[in-house]
């Protein structure tokens, strides 16, 4: 670049503001080191399963709209390619860190394991606000990082998917950009499009559906009804809005929800489709100014310890902490973010008698849907709305029963279960695989 180039442009690294007190990779190499021991698994084998195959940094550089060239910091990682192409979410967001993508994409591997699809895991994330950002520069901001992981993404590599901040949209572009720079349709390099460019119908709703399909599964194992059940949700984006609508519709009470912008109460039950028409309409999608009789704006952090029969965190992860663990009063957990609670937390919950089902089985419904658009795209053949529906919740159903029946069997958490039933199947592919050469 000449110096006059250099001078006429800013380049601004874009770092994310203080990381977050919890550091996802140490709780995720904390429960493989746990979890590893509980399995008898050897030492070399435990360390493979700790480490991700790939970490790829990139710099970003963007223009922006007043001309600025500012240059912005990614990543992708990929975990396993054990059990088949690795697969995973991007997001955008200020307080992404390599050691969270690092988790992220681990978490995954567990995950597309539990519920038996022949993927791997992976994550990308872009340290950036996009609530501070046009769409023109989110635009450019995709397709640069899209070109900068190239190398590594492809249909039968690694398939990104929608996260934290991102959507159809950004895979639209995502997509796009693959396929003009590899010179032919490439559908299946991303899952999460629109419909009308190979999307999956039911694919922005899955995650919250299966959320919503696994609160209904451990009430029933609990021996309790769906109808009446008091329920909150942290985080109203994709995930939460989609299962608090949903569980509103099966009867129960949603009594709070939050998301960045605000918490609300409502002891009589808020009017879940009222709030989700409302968020579609409001800038950036958030819940602030939301106002309505008998609703009550309470802080944020109340949201969580709210006396409810069932929370279902379902924003970022290190939510439920061993500071707050003990103030925990709802009877059941059903996490829809990945990694809402702290290994500490764990042990304090289990102890208080508080179930928990965890990430890598309560939010796959999401990746059930992305291997479904995936083979869509591949076979050229589409299924309509219900089918996908139907055949998410047998998934779902199916993989909540194994780990159900895991757990009974060695009379541990359901978290455990999930990760021991989850390790189990990768490191049984990597053994019949061999280590090569």
């Amino acid at each position: 670049m000449s110096r006059q180039i250099q001078g006429q442009a800013q380049s601004v690294t874009e770092r994310a503001p203080s990381p977050p007190q919890v550091n996802a990779y140490e709780m995720f190499q904390a429960q493989v080191d746990l979890v590893g021991g509980r399995l008898g698994l050897p030492d070399d084998l435990v360390d493979l399963l700790k480490r991700p195959e790939r970490v790829l940094e990139v710099s970003i550089p963007v223009r922006m709209d007043d001309g600025r060239i500012r240059v912005f910091q990614g990543y992708r990682v990929q975990h396993s390619s054990a059990r088949g192409p690795c697969k995973g979410g991007i997001r955008y967001h200020p307080q992404v860190t390599v050691d969270e993508v690092k988790a992220l994409a681990g978490w995954m591997t567990w995950k597309c394991a539990v519920v038996d699809i022949p993927f791997g895991g992976a994550k990308g994330g872009i340290i950036c606000d996009p609530m501070c950002l046009s769409v023109g520069e989110l635009e450019r901001l995709t397709r640069r990082y899209t070109a900068m992981i190239l190398p590594l993404i492809g249909p039968r590599h690694d398939i990104p998917a929608p996260d934290v901040n991102t959507g159809a949209r950004e895979m639209n572009w995502l997509m796009d950009t693959v396929s003009a720079l590899r010179g032919e349709p490439m559908q299946a390099v991303v899952t999460g499009k629109d419909i009308a460019l190979g999307g999956a119908r039911g694919r922005r709703e899955a995650t919250g559906r299966g959320v919503a399909i696994i609160t209904q599964e451990i009430l029933e194992r609990l021996g309790r009804k769906v109808q009446g059940t008091t329920v909150a949700v942290q985080g109203f984006g994709n995930v939460g809005s989609v299962a608090a609508l949903l569980l509103h519709q099966a009867g129960a009470r949603v009594v709070g929800v939050s998301d960045v912008s605000g918490a609300f109460y409502c002891e009589q039950g808020l009017d879940i489709p009222e709030l989700v028409e409302y968020a579609q309409h409001s800038p950036h999608r958030l819940l602030a100014g939301y106002s309505a009789p008998g609703v009550q704006e309470i802080p944020k952090e109340e949201l969580l310890t709210l006396d409810v029969d069932v929370l279902i965190p379902a924003a970022l992860e290190g939510q439920i902490t061993e500071q707050n663990a003990g103030r925990i009063r709802a009877r059941i957990v059903v996490e829809g973010a990945n990694g809402p609670t702290t290994p500490e937390a764990d042990v304090i919950l289990e102890e208080r008698g508080v179930t928990v089902v965890p990430d890598i089985l309560a939010n796959a419904g999401g990746v059930v849907v992305s291997y479904f658009e995936w083979v869509q795209n591949l076979q050229c053949f589409y299924w309509d709305e219900e089918e996908t529906n139907a055949r998410l919740a047998r998934v779902m159903r199916r993989a909540f029963q194994e780990v159900w029946d895991y757990a009974r069997h060695r009379e541990t958490s359901l978290r455990i279960a999930a990760l021991m039933l989850g390790i189990e199947r990768v490191v049984q592919a990597i053994r019949l695989r061999g280590i090569f050469p």
